[in-house]
């Protein structure tokens, strides 16, 4: 059974690279590497794991061959963080249009979270786009993410462009953020 839950999306866009990028995190080793032709289940991995807690739906029951299309496709990139060895998060860009990158998704893993690694790994993000030519560099973020995703967004230099509403199809089995007030609860 499937419900829908009321979220407000807000649509940024970069339109110049950041004066400067957060440095990397000390004390941790890190490699950021692209997973080319990104195995499916590895993918459905870091997708579950890190958004599971945001409600990231729109992909979980993609079969094979649809999911394949969305991160196999011409300007799809997947980049995976290693901390210490193991996964730590990962980031995907869309540049079917050049001049326009999109970032699709951006997170990191559970354990991972409050080492300073997200402020350094979105900023890699938005380099490799702005290092390859883009002009601007979009991503959206709702009120079902991490309640630091849009602050840090806007210090990194997006700006919101739009702001709408929207009913998120919701599979059963999933639990609203506990970020998310209880007024928004089916």
């Amino acid at each position: 059974m499937t419900r829908l839950v009321p979220t407000t999306i807000t649509d940024l866009r970069m339109s110049a690279p950041p004066r400067h990028l957060p440095p990397p995190p000390a004390g941790i080793r890190l490699a950021l590497m692209r997973a080319e032709n990104c195995p499916l289940h590895f993918y459905r991995y870091l997708y579950a794991t890190i958004g599971r807690s945001y409600l990231w739906v729109e992909r979980h029951g993609l079969d094979d061959a649809t999911l394949a299309e969305r991160i196999h496709g011409d300007g799809i990139e997947v980049w995976v963080l290693y901390g210490n060895g193991a996964p730590a998060g990962f980031f995907e860009l869309n540049f079917a249009d050049p001049t326009t990158v999109d970032l699709v998704y951006f997170g990191l893993m559970p354990d991972w979270k409050g080492r300073r690694i997200g402020p350094w790994l979105l900023g890699t993000a938005v380099n490799e786009a702005f290092s390859r030519g883009a002009e601007a560099v979009t991503v959206n973020t709702c009120t079902m993410d991490h309640p630091a995703a849009l602050p840090l967004y806007q210090r990194l230099g997006f700006e919101a462009v739009g702001r709408r509403e929207h009913q998120l199809p919701v599979p059963e089995g999933f639990t609203l953020p506990t970020h998310v007030p209880a007024a928004n609860s089916p």
